[in-house]
Formats: C-alpha cells, sequence, structure tokens
C-alpha cells in the first residue's frame, strides 16, 4: 500500500520536550542578552501545536484530495464537504510545520547529550510505536473484509527497518516517507553537532553550511547530494534550529537571519510542490498565497514559542496531546479509509460526523498505542541503548 503523492504526505515525529534549554555557551554580557528562564516550565504549547499539524494532516488525507480515500468514501472528497474541502487541501503542509517543530526540539534536546544518549533517545522514541502501527495495520489489510490491499510479507518485514524508501520497498504506511526525512536530520546533527560537542558557534555554522549545500545540491542534480541534504525540507529544519537559538537569546542576530533566509527558501519548495493550476487533475487546488500564508504561520507559531508568548499555554492535557501525536499520525491514514468505509458506507453515518467519528477513533487507538505500548517499552528499549558495553 503506496501513497500516490509522495511530496504531500505528511508525517510527525513525536520528540521529548525538555523544561528548558541549558545555560548559554558564554556568560550573559552586555551583548548576550539571555531571557530569564524558569525552570520548571514545560513548553506545552509545543504539544499543542504538534496536535494541530497532525489534524491538518488527518483533514488533508480524510477530505483533502482524491485517491484511496474516494474508494471509502464512495466518491470524491469534494463532493462529501462542498465546502471545506478546499480548505483541508492545505492540511498537507502540517508536514512543514512538523519539521520546523523537530528543528527546534532536536537542537534542544539534543544540546549537551553525548551521541550514545542521542541515539538512544531518538530510537527508542520512534520504534516501539511504529513497529506497532506496521503491525497493525498489515493484519487489517490482509483481513478478507478489508478492501485495500496489504503489501507482501517480505516488504512488511523490510519496513520494520524504517529503510524501505531508499530501498524501493512498497511502504505499509504511506506516510512514513517523512520518518526517512527524520532520520537524515537526525544523522546530519548527531554528526556536526552531537558528536563534536553542541554550542552556538557550531550550530550556527552547521545551519549556514547545510543551507549552502543544499542549494548547491539543487542546482547539481544529483541524486546523491539531494538524498543527503534534503533540499526541500532542509530550509524547515534549519528554521527551527534557528528558532531554538531565539529562545535561548531572543536578540541573537544571527539566529533571526538563520530563521529568515529558511522561511524564504522554504516558502520557496512548498509553492514550487504543491502549487499546481486549477484545471489540473485532480481537486486539492492551493493557491500561492495560501501556501505561503500557511508557512508562515507555521513559522510564528514556533516563534511565538521560543519568544515565550504561548507560555500561558500550560494546560496538563496538551502534554497528553503530544504523545498521542505521533502514533496517532502513524494509523490514521490508512486504518482512516477501514473506518470511513465501516461508518459511512456500513452503517450510513454523514460525512461530517464520519469524519469527526474517524478522528476520534484513531485519536482512542493512539492513545492504546501510547499507554500500552510506547509508556511500556519507550523505558526499556532508551535503558538497554544507554547501557555503557565493555569494549
Amino acid at each position: 500500500m503506496t501513497t500516490s503523492d509522495q511530496s504531500i504526505a505528511t508525517s510527525p515525529l513525536r520528540e521529548s520536550i525538555p523544561a528548558r534549554p541549558p545555560a548559554a555557551d558564554v556568560p550573559p554580557g552586555p551583548t548576550t542578552p539571555v531571557r530569564p528562564r524558569s525552570g520548571g516550565s514545560r513548553l506545552r504549547a509545543l504539544d499543542g501545536l504538534r496536535l494541530v499539524a497532525a489534524l491538518m494532516v488527518a483533514a488533508y488525507h480524510y477530505g483533502g484530495r482524491d485517491g484511496e480515500v474516494t474508494r471509502a468514501w464512495g466518491s470524491s472528497p469534494r463532493y462529501q464537504f462542498p465546502t471545506l474541502h478546499s480548505y483541508f487541501a492545505y492540511g498537507c503542509l502540517g508536514v512543514q510545520v512538523f519539521f520546523v517543530i523537530s528543528g527546534f526540539v532536536i537542537c534542544m534536546s539534543g544540546w549537551g547529550r553525548t551521541l550514545r544518549s542521542f541515539f538512544a533517545s531518538r530510537v527508542s522514541r520512534l520504534m516501539p510505536a511504529y513497529w506497532a502501527a506496521i503491525i497493525l495495520v498489515t493484519a487489517v489489510f490482509a483481513l478478507p473484509v478489508v478492501a485495500y490491499q496489504a503489501v507482501s510479507p517480505s516488504d512488511a518485514l523490510v519496513n520494520l527497518t524504517l529503510l524501505q524508501q531508499p530501498l524501493g520497498v512498497n511502504r505499509v504506511l504511506g506516510v512514513c516517507w517523512t520518518l526517512w526525512a527524520e532520520i537524515r536530520f537526525y544523522a546530519l546533527f548527531a554528526l556536526c553537532i552531537v558528536l563534536p560537542g553542541a554550542n552556538r558557534r557550531r550550530v550556527i555554522l552547521f545551519c549556514a553550511c547545510w543551507t549552502l549545500a543544499a542549494a548547491i545540491a539543487q542546482g547539481a542534480h544529483q541524486p546523491l547530494l539531494n538524498i543527503v541534504l534534503m533540499p526541500e525540507y532542509a530550509p524547515f529544519f534549519i528554521g527551527g534550529i534557528g528558532l531554538y537559538l531565539v529562545h535561548r537569546d531572543r536578540r541573537d542576530a544571527y539566529a533571526w537571519g538563520i530563521v529568515a533566509v529558511s522561511w524564504l527558501i522554504g516558502q520557496h519548495y512548498a509553492v514550487q510542490r504543491l502549487w499546481h493550476a486549477p484545471h489540473a487533475p485532480g481537486f486539492s487546488y492551493r493557491t500561492a498565497f495560501g501556501i505561503v500564508l500557511v508557512v508562515t504561520l507555521g513559522f510564528l507559531a514556533v516563534a511565538a514559542i521560543a519568544l515565550g508568548r504561548l507560555d500561558w499555554a500550560n494546560w496538563r492535557w496538551l502534554t497528553v496531546a503530544g504523545a498521542l501525536t505521533y502514533p496517532f499520525y502513524l494509523v490514521h491514514e490508512h486504518l482512516g479509509w477501514v473506518v470511513i468505509h465501516a461508518l459511512h458506507r456500513g452503517l450510513g453515518i454523514p460525512s461530517y460526523g464520519t469524519f469527526l467519528l474517524t478522528v476520534a477513533t484513531m485519536l482512542l487507538l493512539a492513545w492504546l498505542l501510547n499507554r500500552f505500548v510506547e509508556e511500556r517499552l519507550t523505558p526499556r528499549m532508551r535503558s538497554a541503548l544507554n547501557r555503557p558495553r565493555p569494549l
């Protein structure tokens, strides 16, 4: 089972959000003003923003495009949601928001960590829910009553490695291509920042070099460079890193420069990849203005969090929302087709009711995965990977 339009699938990654960043690299002075920190405050607004982006993705997959979901509804979503389908089409831009959040959080959580600790944290966060989702979706799609075709057993096993994308193997989860993008970002960040040790100068140099190298890769048209440097997604990761530097020091002109350049390049790629003429096949017409607006709002939302403007959003339920985002993302698309078919065509529930019930069902499933898979396996896996081994 694959997703036809890889360039507009989406995927959030659930990151750990430390309470506050460590102290700056140099003592604060007249030229390095660092905003006061409140030691016990968690950036819960990031959790809420992550859930908003996940719901954008779900809206896109359920009502913002044609494809397999058309079979679930029995007709194109444009007829199911005659007014909202044009807005749902912008939900695919949730991936850009997720990548900005990922850049912010990975820089925050990787600062001051050893390579072993960073690796253990990333693997233990990603893999338990991912493995569970692969097994669950493969099993459901193998049921005779389900109309969608499962991938071959061999391909399903390869999917467990998270390397199906570069290996050219059919994907169990259409959205997992963004996990491949995240893994490449983790590798670059680990080698260039975590391994030598994070500091402001090194992070700024990393952002500048990656931006320039990605532009060169785009112009060189070399597949290997594109795979490593990800020109179309790099600006969003880099922008998130820049916003973390802003979080550490809001008067850091270099950090603001990184954010500005990343936004300028990022909106270009978003428009280039996601805009098409109104008469093109499919109904997911998005205006250039609308695309730039959503990308801009994503940057502004993370910037507001970085500057502390949303510190008032400190409700405990936002932490739960953040915990559900990753498993929700993994299962919502393909299993959502099954639920939509059952509710709308099987039980005759109207389109909007089916939409809301499907989202609620996927959130409940995400809670179960978080409660019985992630909470049990993630700490054990992290502990096992962090345990020192003799040479």
